[in-house]
């Protein structure tokens, strides 16, 4: 099987979001979160990150999406769900390609955003009937971030590990998604997976993302599963924490993680986003991560297994 990115074993990522606060000066009257989107793209870079993305500045992750899809107003849908009238995150991804030849388009997943609204009109009896339509509307922007050369979709589903949302349901809605686009898709849900990893299997993407600091049990969970040609973006950082993991810890979860799923097939990264870290914060997490993932390259590239 060969690497994700050609010649490039283990390349790292990000599931997304990275700290940020609005600029209040006269240069960012028109604009006032670009200079954090330069700079997200920057701390990736600098930290050597091989997959970076726009880092998620603007909004939360239902805000962002729900704001500008039509039938919603702030939390409350107030009508039937429509497409978006304008792109919502292309113009940054389109901007963080021009800076590196690596970059994921996100859009949070169909299920998770309609578990994160409220029902304030008549139009859909329950939040189930809510997720056909957003997967729907969605397929704009899908295609959007497709088309600015970005490597990979990411559909972010934090939802699907709890139990509160019908998986069935988010599969069709993730493959209404998936259907639309020519570039691989990722599906990253955060917590416990160990329980729905059948199902999560199942799912109609080419990549399963899933953290691995902080539950060790979804890791073990691979074990012994047809994986087919399925990458695996495996979070080797906890995002949970400020307190910043030794070297080897981070090495540790790497190896454990290269014993059952192979070093071809994971993509490295933090277990989720890290908005809520500070800067300094972030940015440690994201080097002890390329630190980890360089010493192993090398131990790999000498037979060290």
């Amino acid at each position: 099987m060969q690497s994700f990115i050609p010649d490039t074993i283990l390349p790292t990522t990000v599931v997304g979001s990275y700290p940020a606060q609005p600029k209040r000066t006269l240069n960012s009257l028109f604009d006032p979160f670009h200079a954090a989107v330069v700079n997200a793209i920057a701390c990736q870079k600098r930290a050597g990150i091989t997959i970076i993305s726009d880092g998620q500045v603007r909004g939360d992750m239902i805000g962002t999406f729900a704001s500008k899809l039509p039938g919603i107003r702030g939390n409350d849908v107030i009508g039937r769900i429509m497409p978006p009238d304008q792109a919502i995150t292309v113009k940054d991804t389109a901007f963080a390609v021009k800076q590196h030849p690596y970059v994921k388009g996100i859009i949070t997943g169909p299920s998770t955003l309609a578990h994160g609204l409220h029902l304030s009109t008549k139009q859909y009896r329950n939040r189930d009937e809510l997720i056909p339509d957003i997967a729907s509307s969605l397929v704009v922007e899908a295609q959007g971030l497709a088309r600015t050369g970005a490597v990979m979709l990411q559909i972010d589903e934090p939802i699907l590990s709890t139990g509160a949302a019908s998986l069935d349901l988010a599969k069709k809605a993730i493959s209404t998604i998936a259907q639309a686009v020519s570039i691989p898709v990722c599906l990253h849900a955060c917590g416990n997976i160990s329980h729905i990893i059948d199902e999560f299997l199942k799912m109609p993407v080419q990549i399963l993302d899933f953290e691995g600091s902080v539950n060790a049990a979804n890791l073990a969970s691979f074990s012994g599963k047809e994986l087919q040609n399925r990458y695996i973006g495996y979070g080797i950082v906890d995002s949970s924490s400020p307190v910043l993991e030794s070297l080897e810890d981070v090495k540790k979860r790497l190896w454990a993680g290269i014993d059952i799923l192979g070093p071809e097939r994971i993509l490295p990264d933090p277990d989720c986003g890290l908005r809520m870290h500070t800067p300094d914060s972030a940015y440690a997490k994201l080097s002890r991560l390329t630190t980890a993932v360089s010493e192993v390259r090398h131990d790999l590239n000498l037979g060290k297994i």
